[in-house]
């Protein structure tokens, strides 16, 4: 008879349980059929046995209860419609555990010791309506877990004490009427963002579950939020591109239709421009102007002409233009080096429609000077004082009018007004207890206005201006700061703080605090500048460097809701 001269295994394809007997000593197949469709098998082996309930299991004619078990079982009597497993002591449930079991209608495990479910742990399970995981202490599920399922109506996971739930981990279980997931510890953070809109748009019934946390929405219904109550977008600054030279200032600038940038490389007096690539995603060189000891490549552009401000510590500064026929640089004009002995900054402006740049003199003896166009030219237009040693400029526009703010080693930042009657800028006051200043820049929140303040060695600060004069609004510990640097990428604002002695710090400005909260760190040797350049959609930050590679940051987007 068949049952003495076959062994029988078993297997699973296209949806069908099969058998396939083997004769042990020579090898051949005597018999494959589905287990299903016995009455089909020839006469000979009819009398193959079904399989049997598994050991520590018990089995009526269509249920099967497992208890205390270390792994699911590979064997049930096919007509099993309901499976119950016990205080198990299997870790886990591994994909594809119930390829064995199609007929299966309800699952149920309860009061187990596994700790994770694994993708595809119920694939092969087409007509398994109700699933119950209850009462067991899961520690992760797989984003796949359920996948296949999609005539569960009825899926309970309550008491497990999960923190969360893997985005779209119902995902395809369209028939879901009802999910249980009370009993658990559920973290409403940007990881369970998914399951508020879920709960918005299924027709599933979810019963009400409290939040965790975080302390915004501790104690609070999960049913009872929406998509909007949460803040999932951060961002941060990602190294893109470093460049292979040391310099001292950035600039970025747009001339025709095309986007540029400038560094000024003191050691090779070189201003270096870069152009994007729109094809190999990068910055590449576009030209250069060579000079000697250059501090600052300042661009403007005029009635559509580019002019470059070039600062030289030593033979003088000098003024270029782009001439386009010849498609280079041409120097069109010396700066007075009676005045601009030590040029440090420069700043260009517009009031009433007229083009102004300025050059901030550290040098003892030099003058910090207005200069302005005339049509054909540059000339000297104001000189603001001589003997103060000015590290930086800044033109700003304080209640609707013109004013430079110059910081000098020498004496406390001073605040200059533009008159309309004389045309020119008055002094106007100080800034108190602000000694030592190298450097001011200024931005706005919403319509107020708030600068920051440089220096080397101690603190940095951040003031706001309420009506007649700067107040203090925060302090941040400056160690070899030379650059303060604030920058506004859409709703964000940061500022930037350099160190020479140790990391870069990027703060983020808190809407609610009124002040700044530390955003991310950088890595750039001795940092001198920054500028933001926006290119196809993306946000650059580049940042000169002037003892290491000059580095260029992508701003980027993140959804916390998506990790």
């Amino acid at each position: 008879m068949c049952s003495l001269h076959c062994v029988h295994f078993h297997f699973w394809n296209d949806n069908v349980f099969w058998r396939i007997l083997i004769r042990p000593r020579i090898g051949d197949v005597c018999l494959i059929f589905p287990v299903l469709h016995l009455h089909t098998a020839p006469s000979e082996c009819r009398r193959v046995k079904q399989p049997r309930c598994p050991a520590s299991c018990t089995c009526t004619k269509d249920n099967a209860l497992c208890e205390n078990i270390r792994s699911v079982p590979h064997s049930f009597p096919p007509d099993v419609f309901s499976l119950s497993f016990l205080k198990s002591g299997f870790t886990e449930i591994t994909g594809g555990s119930f390829l064995h079991s199609p007929a299966l209608h309800l699952l149920l495990f309860t009061a187990n010791t596994f700790d994770s479910i694994d993708e595809d742990a119920f694939l092969g399970l087409p007509h398994l309506e109700y699933l119950f995981i209850e009462n067991n202490k899961i520690a992760s599920i797989s984003q796949y877990a359920f996948r296949g399922l999609k005539a569960v109506i009825h899926l309970s996971l309550a008491y497990n004490n999960l923190g969360t739930l893997p985005k779209d981990v119902f995902k395809g279980m369209d028939a879901l009427v009802k999910v249980d997931l009370k009993g658990n510890n559920l973290e409403c953070d940007c990881k369970l963002k998914w399951l508020v809109e879920w709960m918005h748009t299924t027709n599933a019934m979810v019963d009400q579950i409290p939040c965790s946390g975080p302390p915004l929405f501790q104690g609070k219904l999960i049913n009872d939020l929406v998509p909007e109550s949460f803040d999932c977008i951060t961002a941060e600054f990602a190294s893109y591109q470093p460049l292979m030279f040391e310099s001292i200032s950035v600039e970025s600038f747009t001339f025709g239709m095309d986007t540029f940038v400038v560094f000024a490389q003191p050691f090779t007096g070189t201003c270096s421009f870069l152009e994007w690539d729109h094809v190999e995603t990068v910055f590449r060189t576009y030209d250069s102007i060579q000079s000697t000891s250059t501090v600052v490549c300042k661009p403007m552009v005029i009635d559509n002409q580019l002019f470059i401000f070039v600062a030289q510590l030593f033979g003088g500064s000098h003024i270029y233009k782009r001439d386009i026929s010849a498609n280079k640089f041409i120097k069109i004009q010396d700066i007075d080096i009676l005045k601009i002995r030590k040029p440090n900054d420069i700043e260009t402006f517009l009031i009433d429609g007229e083009s102004f740049f300025v050059i901030a003199d550290s040098s003892k003896a030099g003058y910090t000077t207005v200069y302005k166009w005339n049509g054909y030219g540059f000339y000297s237009h104001q000189s603001l004082h001589l003997w103060y040693r000015d590290t930086d400029v800044e033109y700003l526009e304080i209640s609707g009018k013109p004013h430079l703010i110059l910081a000098s080693s020498s004496q406390r930042p001073v605040v200059y007004q533009w008159s309309k009657s004389l045309k020119q800028f008055d002094r106007r006051t100080d800034i108190p207890e602000m000694e030592d200043v190298f450097a001011v820049k200024h931005f706005k929140v919403k319509s107020e206005l708030f600068i920051c303040l440089t220096r080397f060695i101690g603190d940095s600060k951040v003031m706001r201006w309420d009506g007649a004069m700067f107040k203090e609004v925060q302090t941040m510990p400056s160690r070899g700061s030379m650059v303060f640097q604030p920058v506004s990428i859409g709703n964000w604002q940061y500022a930037i703080l350099g160190s020479d002695y140790s990391l870069t710090q990027v703060y983020q400005w808190d809407l609610k605090r009124g002040q700044f909260v530390h955003f991310q760190d950088l890595n750039i040797q001795a940092p001198r500048a920054f500028s933001l350049v926006s290119i196809d959609n993306r946000k650059f930050l580049l940042a000169s460097s002037f003892r290491g590679k000059t580095q260029i940051y992508e701003h980027l987007m993140i959804d916390l809701s998506n990790n």
